[in-house]
């Protein structure tokens, strides 16, 4: 995925953050052995690549969000 430096995932509280980096999480470790994502918060603060690569993970992870939202209605009238 490309960065795009005027796209951003700006959460609205801390438990919107929390849920979306549980939605990307596990696929994040598995890509990126050895680092947590954890790892990348912390570094992104100081290196822009790891803030450009916690951009587009958070991109990732709001689009999966989007997608659970899309298809709870279709779940809720089955």
């Amino acid at each position: 995925m490309l960065s795009n430096s005027h796209h951003h995932v700006n959460p609205a509280n801390e438990a919107e953050r929390t849920l979306l980096e549980s939605l990307i999480r596990e696929d994040f470790e598995r890509c990126h052995p050895g680092e947590t994502l954890d790892d990348v918060k912390r570094r992104a603060s100081f290196s822009k690549e790891d803030k450009g690569l916690l951009r587009d993970w958070m991109a990732v992870a709001a689009r999966r969000a989007a997608a659970e939202q899309e298809a709870l209605p279709a779940r809720l009238a089955a």
